[in-house]
């Protein structure tokens, strides 16, 4: 019941938010306004719930160091996406065809910030918190990495292939990010800092969802299984290698930090109940 209490209410502020913020993607202001106002909204609503059903304050979404946090995902996200087109570039698989579209960066700066803070605060805030209370970080990890990339099959131009590779790259690597840290903050930035680094600077598709107008304008080409075809880079082998790594060094910083939460004997049990 607690899930049900914090997920219904949080995912209808998303699909609502969402459906506005697409209905305005022609007027890149409105996206960036409605955008904002989404993210704001979805923290809010995650806020009040989780106070409500747990009788306490939610510090993993705690004001206190969430703009450096913010920050420092934020950037971790740019970086490891622009790794991967420079490896795809190094290869002729993207290439800049010159300038792109200031407005359209805009635009989707607010799109991706609702998509980033929505999906954070419904698969890491609520899903993989509550499942993990119950069986472990790790398995906790596999089934909403999981959940996570079934969650991008139905995209315009999705595939098995790239809900697989979102699953491991992004639905681990995040579901870690928060291990380690235990604030939604830091996945939040590296999730907006990957999506707003494909599509508001690099003009790639971002999970299948058409093509994006931003800063540059860039080319993907190639071979679909080097550059991720019509899904965009995320399908990449280097997308992949690069999100398992970043999971590989969160999950040692949570098995450092001590922040890890075992796997319970009677979870075996209670799943099979």
């Amino acid at each position: 019941m607690r899930l049900l209490k914090q997920l219904v209410p949080v995912a209808v502020v998303a699909f609502a938010g969402g459906a506005v913020v697409g209905a305005v993607q022609g007027s890149p202001p409105l996206t960036l306004l409605l955008g904002l106002g989404t993210a704001a909204l979805a923290l809010f609503v995650y806020a009040r719930v989780v106070r409500w059903s747990e009788r306490r304050a939610p510090a993993e979404v705690a004001t206190r160091g969430a703009a450096r946090a913010l920050a420092r995902g934020t950037l971790l996200g740019v970086a490891l996406f622009a790794a991967v087109v420079l490896n795809l570039a190094l290869v002729g698989g993207y290439r800049v065809d010159g300038p792109g579209s200031p407005a359209g960066a805009a635009g989707l700066f607010g799109f991706m910030a609702a998509a980033a803070v929505s999906e954070e605060l419904l698969f890491r805030g609520i899903l993989f918190r509550i499942a993990e209370e119950r069986m472990g970080t790790w398995l906790a990890l596999v089934l909403t990495g999981l959940l996570f990339g079934l969650s991008h099959v139905f995209n315009p131009h999705a595939d098995l292939w790239g809900a697989i590779a979102v699953a491991i790259e992004a639905g681990g690597m995040l579901a870690a990010a928060y291990a380690a840290t235990r604030t939604l903050w830091v996945p939040i930035g590296v999730h907006f800092g990957w999506n707003f680094a494909a599509a508001g600077i690099f003009s790639a598709e971002v999970s299948g969802n058409g093509a994006t107008q931003g800063l540059l304008h860039g080319v993907t080409s190639g071979p679909a299984l080097l550059t991720g075809g019509a899904f965009g880079p995320e399908a990449s082998p280097y997308a992949v290698v690069a999100g398992l790594l970043l999971m590989a060094g969160f999950m040692w910083l949570a098995r450092r930090r001590g922040t890890m939460v075992p796997f319970r004997r009677g979870t075996s049990a209670t799943l099979a109940r």
